[in-house]
């Protein structure tokens, strides 16, 4: 992945494309390994792999990748299967889908979050929640507190 030491991406097969911030796309774009981007992009971005977005980077459109981190400027929605990670730098204007979300102190996200499913979330969503009825025990003259048992 990212080695700080030696300032350089690695990824575990060795392969991966660096685009650097003189080129621009528009238009869909795959691509089958990690991949750098430093560039301007408008369309799609589908990743098989890790997507580093370069704190040059200007991306406007969608994104679906399995892992994606941010250092750049994102203005669309993106789709990771396993991770987003929003460093530093970062901004993103869109929606987020990913089982996981990470966000360092100095980036900036508007838009919503979704994580999936989570077991917890789920047993949650099913159980009804029923409050019992304390209204004759309120008084308009003085505040009350109200304990449950």
């Amino acid at each position: 992945m990212w080695d700080k030491k030696k300032g350089e991406m690695e990824s575990d097969n060795g392969n991966f494309t660096v685009l650097g911030k003189d080129v621009t796309f528009k238009g869909i774009v795959h691509f089958h390994s990690t991949v750098q981007l430093d560039s301007s992009i408008e369309g799609e971005i589908h990743a098989k792999g890790m997507l580093v977005i370069g704190e040059n980077a200007v991306v406007r459109g969608s994104i679906i990748a399995e892992t994606i981190v941010s250092r750049g400027k994102i203005h669309g929605n993106v789709s990771a299967t396993s991770k987003i990670q929003l460093l530093k730098s970062a901004v993103l204007l869109g929606d987020v889908s990913a089982p996981s979300f990470s966000m360092e102190e100095g980036a900036f996200f508007k838009g919503s979050i979704d994580m999936g499913s989570h077991p917890v979330v789920d047993e949650l969503q099913q159980s009804t929640m029923v409050l019992p009825d304390f209204s004759h025990r309120l008084s308009s003259s003085r505040p009350v507190l109200i304990e449950s048992e």
